[in-house]
């Protein structure tokens, strides 16, 4: 630095800092720096050359050896003031202090000092001791006695207690929540078993080789984390623990599991993946109160024949095995909905007939060569089919039964063709077939996506229901509403007399708007109104073609009380208008329901109708769905523009409503007396609010009311205390209510991509309830796009740091 300005230089700085230590009776008539500490810092003036030493010549441009970081030298008025300031007296110099290495043994005091007086008290009030990540090798000794008095509340008498009455012991509560996660523990002591009021212990990320035998008379303990440490087996008397429902030893070193785990008869999860176990105890089926088994990456190579005897299992992981099969009994597994499977040796998938509710399956990276069509059949609720990286050569046409499918990857295999009936998925919102040498579809098609794709599969399919229809036609097969062709018994599509092709086509419900001209427009549901001039249908004369002992009696609405004079009878199913015309007489109606549909309802417990363009449904098929105990009712990529009435018949047993890619504008009061819906999904609908009466559904976990025209969340939706997801994306919505997100305390997933909020205020930072936001798309400033990006941990980090103190 140059000070050519100034009088004296940067040395008037150093010397007058001088310490008093520093010997001033040197031969060189100045100062002896070389034993005074303090120049460590600032480099030592006598290694300064002659010829940058400072001098009154301001045209020399010398400079100062102070390095960049020290505090810049004040501007004196005269350099005489430096022999002043030479002679003053000079200040103390810094004191030495002496740090701990960061890295260094542990002594056991030092472990003491971490639980301090606060924690303690903390700890004593609360029921909650957390001493994560603190460095500990051992634990506190005092830890071990913290459900006793201690020796000052002993000593208290009863009006010193009353004065701090807080500290009392009639407000303390025994310890229940232990973490001690994080450390670097080797052992816990026998001490443990004093801690008689576990509920639990959290012991994972530590160096433990062992536990004490003493944890099994921790009779309160219900759940136990020891993951990521380095046992290789656990103690014969924690199987004893009477009320253990969560037990975790993933990332050890175990190579099997003792057969006494079978002894934990109120197991619930259980996690012991990533590590060596080669096989299963064969008494592991006695956990029947297992909801969660997770073993991934080990090495296992068979499932043990009464796993399936867990009844009450939802989640089963085993990728990263050695597994050739799955066991034959899997549709035992009723409660089942996800399945992993995936890098393992599989080289066939079971039917899974009995697994209804399974809602995920994935088993990529095996040897799978095909997909069984009884599978398809068997599984009506599965949203997410991973099979990509396998064998297979040929996709079924059955795929369409998977009619809740989202996402479908069969990426990395040997499919060269893909069949139409995929363009009937309705739910389909991701389809992955990079890496197949599929010639039926242009690359530049497959490479436009999942919608392309679709558009292209939909668009052969209503070419070829055209064809097909045409040549029907041509033959004399009936057509909507019986205007046309024979009226036999051939042309009904639940006559045994039909053609190959079209009994196929009945039975996999290939539903497009060009099937219009082969099916009657009622026949969209099943439910079948001979035509006029046509006799009744005739039980007697069509019996064989249902098995009774799959189907049970066809049953019958009859309308026979009814007289229809000058009536229309106007069914308007796929945008077509089926109209039948009685000009001054009677009429004589009776409408057919088709066993094999009722049979349909009965064993899938399910209502869909898809992408068949209706705008409205009779209420004949919610009466006889009521009748079936159907409880999931997905009416989504339609034209209706309201709710339908009849669905009143079944408020009391629908559990999933799906209503959405509808052209709805208005929600009916009737939707509040559902009392076990826990999913509604209005998606891309016409709606700008919903009924005050909305927020009476208790159940309701699932909201789905993207793509629509709110301006604002509907006040009815804050009083929907169960709501776990909520999705608003799509919108106009303008601002944040967050006085009304506070009263939802199990708001888990906030989705508002896409509206137009302004800002966003920071005290929804605070709702540590939500764990999955999403504000993309929105014209607020802050916080920024790069924030955003982060997730939401770092959105909401952000807002709090922002709320006012």
């Amino acid at each position: 630095m140059n000070y050519s300005n100034v009088e004296d230089t940067a040395a008037l700085y150093a010397f007058n800092n001088l310490p008093k230590e520093c010997n001033t009776s040197t031969s060189n008539g100045g100062y002896d720096f070389d034993d005074c500490s303090w120049f460590t810092f600032f480099g030592n003036p006598n290694d300064m050359s002659e010829d940058s030493l400072p001098s009154n010549d301001h045209r020399s441009g010398s400079t100062s050896r102070i390095p960049r970081c020290a505090q810049r030298p004040r501007q004196m008025a005269s350099a005489n003031r430096f022999h002043q300031m030479a002679a003053s007296p000079r200040p103390s110099p810094r004191p030495n202090y002496s740090f701990q290495p960061v890295f260094h043994e542990r002594k056991t005091h030092e472990d003491d000092t971490v639980l301090t007086q606060e924690l303690w008290k903390l700890a004593r009030k609360s029921g909650t001791l957390n001493l994560s990540n603190k460095g500990l090798a051992s634990v506190p000794e005092r830890l071990y006695d913290i459900n006793e008095a201690d020796a000052e509340s002993k000593a208290a008498t009863l009006e010193q207690l009353s004065i701090k009455d807080e500290d009392a012991w009639w407000n303390q509560v025994p310890l229940t929540n232990l973490d001690l996660s994080s450390n670097a523990l080797s052992h816990i002591s026998p001490k443990i078993e004093n801690l008689q009021s576990l509920t639990v212990l959290i012991l994972h990320d530590n160096a433990l080789v062992a536990l004490p035998a003493e944890i099994g008379k921790l009779e309160k303990l219900m759940r136990l984390n020891v993951s990521r440490n380095k046992l290789s087996d656990l103690p014969r008397e924690l199987y004893s623990l009477p009320e253990l429902r969560h037990l975790n030893i993933s990332y050890n070193e175990f190579s099997e599991l003792n057969p006494d785990i079978s002894d934990l008869h109120m197991l619930e999860f259980l996690d012991a993946g990533h590590n060596s176990i080669k096989s299963l105890p064969g008494g592991i089926g006695f956990l029947v109160r297992l909801t969660a088994l997770l073993l991934p990456y080990n090495h296992i190579k068979d499932l043990p024949p009464d796993l399936v005897n867990m009844r009450s299992l939802q989640r089963l992981d085993l990728m990263q095995n050695d597994l050739t099969c799955l066991p034959e009994d899997m549709g035992l597994l009723r409660k089942l909905q996800f399945l992993y499977i995936q890098h393992n040796d599989i080289m066939e998938l079971s039917d899974f007939e009995g697994n209804e509710t399974l809602t995920e399956l994935h088993a990529s990276n095996n040897y799978i060569s095909n997909i069984p069509i009884s599978m398809c059949e068997n599984l009506p609720h599965l949203k997410v089919l991973d099979l990509r990286d396998n064998k297979i050569t040929q996709l079924p046409d059955e795929l369409c039964l998977l009619r809740n499918l989202n996402r479908l990857d069969v990426s990395n295999n040997s499919i060269d063709t893909l069949p139409v009936s995929l363009a009937a998925l309705a739910h389909l919102i991701s389809l992955q077939v990079e890496g197949n040498p599929i010639k039926s579809i242009r690359r530049d098609i497959l490479q436009c996506g999942t919608s392309r794709i679709l558009r292209t599969l939909q668009e052969r399919s209503m070419a070829k229901s055209k064809d097909e229809g045409e040549s029907d036609s041509g033959a004399g097969a009936r057509l909507c509403g019986g205007q046309a062709g024979n009226d036999t018994a051939a042309n009904y599509p639940d006559s045994s007399y039909q053609p190959q092709h079209q009994q196929k086509h009945f039975e996999y419900q290939f539903q497009y708007r060009a099937q219009a001209h082969m099916q009657p427009q009622a026949e969209r549901f099943r439910v079948y109104e001979p035509p006029h001039n046509c006799p009744p249908y005739s039980r007697q004369g069509q019996e064989h073609v249902y098995d009774q002992e799959n189907y049970e009696t066809e049953k019958k609405f009859d309308y026979s009380g009814q007289y229809m004079q000058q009536q229309q009878h106007n069914f308007r199913f796929n945008g077509y208008s089926a109209m039948y015309q009685q000009q001054q007489q009677l009429f004589y109606g009776q409408c057919v329901v088709c066993p094999r549909w009722v049979y349909k309802l009965r064993h899938t417990r399910t209502l869909a109708v898809n992408l068949e363009e209706i705008t409205d449904v009779p209420e004949e098929v919610f009466q006889l769905a009521q009748k079936e105990g159907v409880h999931v009712v997905d009416f989504a990529r339609n034209q209706l523009r309201t709710v339908p009435d009849g669905l009143q018949h079944m408020q009391n047993i629908v559990t999933e409503l799906v209503l959405a890619h509808n052209r709805i504008g208005q929600v009916p009061q009737f939707i509040s007396q559902f009392t076990r819906i826990t999913l509604l999904n209005l998606s891309n609908n016409l709606l700008t609010d919903l009924p005050k009466e909305f927020g009476v559904l208790n159940t309701l976990r699932e909201l789905n009311i993207a793509n629509n025209r709110f301006s604002f969340l509907p006040s009815g939706l804050y009083d929907l205390q169960g709501l776990e997801i909520l999705i608003a994306s799509d919108n106009h919505i303008n601002e944040l209510n967050v006085a009304g997100l506070q009263r939802m305390p199990r708001l888990s997933t906030l989705d508002l991509r896409n509206n137009d909020i302004d800002f966003i205020p920071p005290i929804l930072g605070t709702l540590t309830n939500i764990t999955h936001l999403e504000l993309v798309g929105n014209p607020f400033r802050q916080p920024r796009h790069q924030i955003l990006m982060k997730g939401t941990e770092s959105i909401m980090s952000y807002l709090r740091d922002r709320v006012p103190r």
